[in-house]
């Protein structure tokens, strides 16, 4: 088919933070946008409009719940610093209904805001689920009639969806990531099951929030992640309050007559079940991994390449093996599963195809941020990671445990009542065959997506110890800590703080 005869350069399918990216770029190229966006309601009936998991069901609403959870926990603060209100927030009526009220409206702007600015640059969008006829013709219903389109090139965006195990007895009973920014009731008594940061997230913010709730932990918190970094947040979400049962997974959930759920265990290491080994819970959250989004495509008439395991995308820079079909987000086999990695690389892609740039994506050293109640962020390698790559007798790694100012000088108290200490924790893991260059920055602490992100420039660059050590801090911050790291794991010596 000639280069005219397409409906549209270019077509989209998948309307998240990727897939509008990638549509509005192009768009700004001069390139004709077509972009498909459609969203299959989960067993509870939650659905949710343009913008993809990040705007409605991940990263926004689940930061102004964490907000709300910090705000439960700094009162605290605010009653020893002179405000009118009590000690602790447990004191005080936390309104679930509002909080969701709030979240709801302004996710509900936001997908106001992206039809509008797609209306805007005249890309054209079909809310309709779409599916492959052939490699450059797609098929979707609209006011009840089959129509196709075709386009030159092909992006794939469609993300991924939460899953729960299939053999699980009574898994319709449980709710999960896509359900609980839009639940309407207060979930109560809450039992999330998995170590990933979206249990743990999720769970820090509803033991903030006043609910009681417990984190069931197959093996390990945070699967890949630094392990020092992922015990120092377990430990802390322990001693504010939250509940784990470690070595344990679900095998049973049961609706019991006033509604409650009914959940039955297993030990990893134990097939035995029993009356002690069930406990009853309001609401069951799995967070247990995710799912791409690509079996009702019709991908199998395009001869795109599927991870047999995982079932994403094969592609290199982004093209899959069938040349005019590429593939940004969370669906591409390896790549970071974060918003501003599926942004970027829809934006680059774009700049490819309709402007002739040669900038490729970059998936390395690419900062995260976990957001639990002491939150946690990364650039880089972690120390298991830098010690298979470039082997643990080249590795120095400087650490320090300290306190926050603004937590310390008020006495931040655990659930026992006693008194908070070295809930900072800062690590830096050096290649010293480059001259101790950083190949690893890790910070638990407050405000850690902040801290980050000037810090991940250094390190993408290539920033020394010595350089870091030569830059002045900015006092009295917890950053500044980054800049005065003297104590290596090496020496032995204790990387505590007594005061801040």
């Amino acid at each position: 088919m000639a280069a005219e005869q397409y409906d549209y350069d270019l077509i989209v399918i998948g309307g998240g933070s990727g897939g509008i990216s990638c549509a509005k770029e192009s768009a700004s190229c001069g390139a004709k946008v077509a972009l498909f966006d459609f969203v299959k309601p989960t067993v509870h009936g939650t659905k949710w409009g343009l913008g993809g998991t990040c705007v409605n069901v991940g990263c926004i609403p689940k930061k102004m719940m964490h907000y709300a959870g910090l705000l439960g926990d700094a009162m605290h603060d605010a009653h020893k610093l002179g405000w009118d209100v009590p000690e602790s927030h447990k004191q005080m009526k936390f309104s679930w209904e509002k909080l969701i009220e709030t979240v709801n409206n302004y996710i509900r702007s936001l997908n106001w805001g992206y039809k509008l600015q797609l209306k805007e640059q005249g890309i054209t969008f079909f809310k309709a689920l779409a599916k492959f006829i052939d490699p450059h013709t797609i098929e979707f219903e609209k006011s009840k009639k089959t129509q196709r389109v075709t386009g030159k090139y092909i992006v794939l965006a469609m993300g991924g969806r939460p899953h729960i195990p299939a053999n699980l007895e009574g898994r319709d009973l449980a709710i999960t990531s896509d359900d609980i920014f839009w639940q309407q009731k207060a979930p109560g008594k809450t039992l999330c099951v998995g170590a990933s940061y979206i249990s743990l997230e999720t769970a820090g913010f509803l033991h903030a929030m006043g609910y009681d709730v417990t984190v069931a932990v197959r093996s390990i918190l945070l699967r890949g992640f630094d392990r020092e970094c992922a015990d120092f947040l377990g430990q802390y979400m322990q001693e504010m309050g939250m509940k784990f049962k470690n070595g344990v997974s679900p095998t049973k959930l049961e609706k019991l007559d006033d509604g409650k759920i009914r959940v039955s265990f297993k030990s990893s290491d134990d097939e035995q079940k029993g009356d002690d080994k069930m406990e009853i819970y309001d609401t069951v959250l799995f967070a247990t991994g995710r799912r791409p989004e690509t079996k009702e495509l019709g991908l199998d008439v395009t001869g795109v390449e599927l991870d047999a395991e995982s079932g994403k995308i094969r592609v290199s820079r982004e093209q899959t093996n069938v040349s005019h079909i590429y593939a940004v987000g969370d669906i591409v086999y390896g790549a970071p599963e974060l918003t501003p990695v599926a942004i970027q690389a829809g934006k680059l892609l774009a700049l490819r195809l309709f402007k002739g740039a040669t900038t490729w994506m970059d998936y390395h050293d690419v900062p995260t941020t976990v957001f639990t109640p002491c939150e946690y962020s990364c650039v880089g390698y972690s120390e298991e990671e830098a010690a298979d790559v470039f082997g643990a007798e080249n590795l120095e790694i400087y650490h320090m445990k300290n306190n926050p100012l603004e937590h310390y000088s008020v006495k931040r108290i655990n659930k026992d009542g006693k008194e908070m200490n070295n809930t900072l924790y800062f690590k830096l893991i050096c290649d010293k065959s480059q001259n101790d260059k950083i190949v690893g920055l890790h910070y638990c602490g407050p405000n850690a997506g902040e801290v980050m992100q000037g810090f991940a420039l250094a390190v993408k660059v290539g920033c020394t110890k010595a350089q870091l050590d030569n830059l002045v801090g900015i006092h009295p911050t917890c950053a500044e800590w980054f800049t005065l790291l003297k104590v290596t794991k090496s020496s032995g010596e204790s990387a505590e703080a007594s005061a801040c």
